[in-house]
Parts: C-alpha cells; structure tokens; sequence
C-alpha cells in the first residue's frame, strides 16, 4: 500500500520516467520503449490522473480497461475504435506488470524538467523516428486539427472541389482548380492553363469515380512539356477522391524510404514511390503493418507528412522549376 500511495503521488512525466527506466533494464529497443512509454498512458492523456489510476488497481482491470478506452478512442478517435483497442491494452498490461514486478520504483531525477519538447528535439537530432503506432497518428491528426491555416486551407479546398466544382469538363473549373492548389501548395507550376486543358481532355470524372490509379500518371505527363507533374497529379486526383487518393510529396517519400530501411515493412526501390499504384500499396502495407488498419488513407497521409515535416525538413534554398513539381 505505501508503494502504491508513492508511485501514485508522481506526475505523468515522474511515472512515465521510471516506466521507461525499467523498458530500458530489459534490452528494448528505442522505438519499442517510445510508444510503450506513450500508449501505456493514454487514459491518462485523455481521461486524467484519477480514472488512470482507478483503472490499474481495479479488480476487473480488463473489462474496466477495455471499456474505457473504447469509449474515450470513440470520443477522439478517427480511426476504428474497435480495432485500436487491443494495441493500448497491450502496452497497459505492460505497465501494470512493471507496478507489480517493481518493488523499489525510483523516478530519476531529471524526470520532472526533461520535457516534451526536448524529447522531440533529442529524436530530431539523431534522426530515431518514432514507432508508428495509434497513439501517433492520434497525435499528428489533432495537430493537423489545431494548426488553423491547415484546417481551413482544407475546408476552402473541399467547398471547391465537393461543391462548386466537382465536374472537369469545363475548362474554367478546372482552371480555378488548378489554380489554387498550385498557390495553396507552392507547386511552382508557371503555366496553369496547358495542364488545365490536358486535364478536361482526359475526360476523367468516371475514372476518379472509380478510383482509377492509373489516371494519376495520365494527369502527370503533358504533351510539349518536359517537367513530369507527378505530385501535383497525386493532389489533383485526392482533392476529388480522398479515400482512393493518397498523396505522394518529398516528406511522405522520406518517411516511407526511412521505416523500410529501418523495419523492412515492405521492400521497394525509391523509383518505385514515382509509380503510383506502387506507392499506393506501399501506402497500405506501411497502415497495415503497424497496425493502423483503423484509419483511412488520408488520415494516414495527414500523420506521415506531419512527421516527415517534423524530421525531414526541407533546405529552402531556392529550387529549380523541375525539382519543384516532380
């Protein structure tokens, strides 16, 4: 009982400090310790110190567990809450377990001053990105959420492409189209209207319709223009069919090369990221083999070019019209 009095007294950040001094003492790896050491503490998170703890020490720890964080990932989450339940429970067990196994818990010192920013400014430096996880893309979507000229540059691109004009069979739609995706992404596109009309002469609304991979190369190459508009096409198409539609740019292309590499989630070359329907099934065994089944395809897009952003920023020196738009 004094044990238990004691280790409930700590802050979040004292517990989850002596939680993962103990990960660490079993020989996990880094990426494993980081989501543990986040998904273990997510009723915390989102539900508070005093549910956290009711949990834990409840005589029917699974149920009331399991309860909870179905209702709380139904109240925040995106994804299917049903499906995401089990990967948090996981790493609760594991928690509990250390309480139970952990007869002298000492919260190092630093716990309460080394803060989340610099933890994130440590991964940063050494270039560990973190294990994909729910508890992740949780994360990057509510911050997609709070950044408001993210939000509502969204909301000003669905009104267009939803409402106004959801059609490319006139010219003019698809200029206004064309236009603003070009200034809302910086995708330094010079001369709008000789891809507008390449566009409209494609007739693409059945194939967008029908989720039609291939139109995405089709879009990208215009006759008498050397420059290959392949992630200007990917923006195009998932404007119109977000959920057919991922979006490929250089922060995704980075973060899919660099969790191959690191966890060999799916084999590819980098060329092969320039082949949509390539990409796209890289796309799907990265969601699928992280287990993040739960959430679309464009909330995946959101969280892993977020996280490219984050790790992989870009040197903005100025770019050449061709490095620009492939």
């Amino acid at each position: 009982m004094k044990m238990k009095n004691k280790i409930m007294a700590y802050s979040l950040n004292e517990v989850r400090a002596a939680y993962k001094k103990y990960l660490y003492s079993q020989g996990l790896s880094n990426n494993t310790i980081t989501t543990s050491s986040s998904d273990a503490f997510y009723i915390w998170n989102k539900r508070g110190k005093d549910i956290f703890w009711s949990v834990i020490y409840s005589d029917d720890f699974e149920f009331l567990g399991k309860t909870i964080i179905l209702e709380t990932l139904k109240e925040h989450s995106r994804g299917n809450a049903e499906a995401n339940v089990s990967g948090y429970m996981f790493h609760l067990r594991k928690f509990k377990r250390f309480l139970e196994n952990e007869y002298d818990i000492i919260v190092p010192k630093t716990a309460s001053i080394f803060t989340e920013k610099q933890t994130i400014k440590h991964r940063k430096m050494n270039q560990n990105l973190p294990e994909p996880s729910i508890e992740q893309v949780e994360y990057y979507l509510e911050k997609w959420d709070s950044l408001e000229n993210y939000r509502l540059q969204e909301d000003a691109l669905n009104k267009l492409f939803f409402e106004l004009c959801p059609e490319n069979k006139n010219i003019t739609d698809v200029l206004i189209k064309v236009s603003t995706l070009n200034d809302f992404y910086s995708t330094n596109i010079f001369k709008v209207y000789p891809l507008a009309k390449h566009i409209v002469a494609l007739n693409i609304d059945d194939r967008l319709e029908a989720g039609d991979v291939t139109l995405v190369g089709d879009i990208q190459k215009v006759r008498g223009i050397d420059i290959t508009f392949y992630s200007f096409a990917t923006k195009y198409c998932s404007h119109h069919k977000p959920l057919y539609y991922p979006i490929y740019d250089s922060y995704v292309d980075k973060v899919l090369r660099y969790y191959s590499k690191r966890d060999g989630f799916a084999k590819f070359n980098s060329s092969e990221l320039k082949n949509y329907e390539r990409f796209k099934n890289i796309l799907i065994e990265f969601r699928s083999f992280y287990g993040l089944d739960g959430y679309s395809l464009k909330n995946i897009d959101k969280y892993i070019w977020q996280l490219g952003k984050e790790y992989f920023p870009n040197n903005y020196k100025k770019k050449s019209h061709t490095e620009a738009n492939i």
